[in-house]
């Protein structure tokens, strides 16, 4: 049982749902909103509160795509934790592809930077129990029905890996929906990797799956946001079976991933393949480069070129 839960990105979307459906378990005693703005935070801890009847809510303010502010974060994490989700992320907007001060883009830091130092952080300092949660998604074994093409790395060396982190993977036009899918099977690589490295631990990776109600289809180009928005997301996905499903949905797999047994370390789970929403399996089944734990130590190795 997880008596506390850290949720990143938590004031909205899938983090909030996350932290209303775990509030309302028995054995949660405590959820840490790990949030970017405090404004923000503080509405959807008071939203919380009124829907939940639990005062069991607690912020901490830290931007995942900045390292020092993780690690001042961090240190504010005075009790142990048994269970952290790491649900920030996206495919962030125009800034995608901007460079950071690590080194990362935009868009990976956002997924993945502030992620691993903070549980790393937790690990080294005694301060995580059980379990680690990483948001993924379908886009990494591909969607054939959608013209969704599967990521397809050379060699998933180190530094491909850093290519994917940097953009320069991608040559001189970078594109955030595509480079989206890569970003994301680094990071699950990661936490395969962390799987083997902390036997100990539970680490999970899970997809949300497409997910009505969130505000992801914002940060798309404005003719890929209207066709997701108003035609895709309402009126073609619920025709095609398998393809969507409600926020409490994608958000229950979160709950499930860190709180259900049947869901085991070291394992990406994910809709059925070509589906992208429905019961969930392990995508190694079908994307076999999951298993190969030499890509999952490149993936490690090439996150911490970028991490000081």
């Amino acid at each position: 049982m997880n008596e506390s839960i850290l949720i990143t990105g938590a004031n909205t979307g899938l983090g909030k749902e996350t932290a209303r459906q775990l509030a309302l378990r028995k054995e949660t005693k405590k959820i840490v909103l790990f949030c970017r703005n405090q404004a923000k935070a503080e509405a959807a801890k008071k939203d919380l509160e009124a829907e939940t009847g639990k005062k069991i809510f607690e912020i901490i303010i830290g931007d995942v795509a900045d390292a020092d502010s993780v690690r001042k974060a961090a240190e504010k994490i005075t009790e142990p934790i048994d269970a952290v989700i790491l649900n920030a992320g996206g495919m962030v907007g125009k800034t995608a592809g901007k460079m950071t001060p690590s080194g990362m883009n935009e868009l990976a830091a956002t997924n993945i930077l502030g992620h691993v130092i903070l549980v790393e952080e937790l690990i080294k300092n005694g301060k995580l129990n059980k379990a680690v949660l990483t948001v993924s998604a379908e886009a990494i074994p591909g969607v054939k029905a959608l013209g969704m093409k599967p990521v397809a790395m050379k060699t998933s060396s180190v530094d491909e890996f850093a290519g994917i982190l940097d953009g320069s993977y991608f040559g001189n036009k970078f594109d955030a929906v595509q480079a989206y899918g890569y970003v994301k099977y680094v990071a699950t690589m990661w936490t395969l990797s962390m799987a083997r490295k902390y036997p100990d631990l539970k680490f999970v990776v899970m997809s949300p799956g497409n997910t009505g109600g969130t505000n992801a289809p914002d940060n798309l180009p404005p003719p890929m946001k209207f066709m997701l928005k108003y035609l895709m997301m309402p009126v073609v996905f619920p025709l095609i079976g398998g393809m969507v499903h409600k926020l409490e949905v994608g958000a229950k797999r979160f709950v499930d991933g860190i709180s259900d047994a049947r869901y085991t370390s070291g394992v990406f789970y994910a809709s059925k393949e070509g589906k992208l929403s429905g019961d969930v399996v392990d995508q190694s089944t079908f994307y076999t480069d999951l298993k190969n734990t030499t890509f999952q130590d490149n993936a490690d190795k090439a996150i911490h070129r970028f991490i000081k």
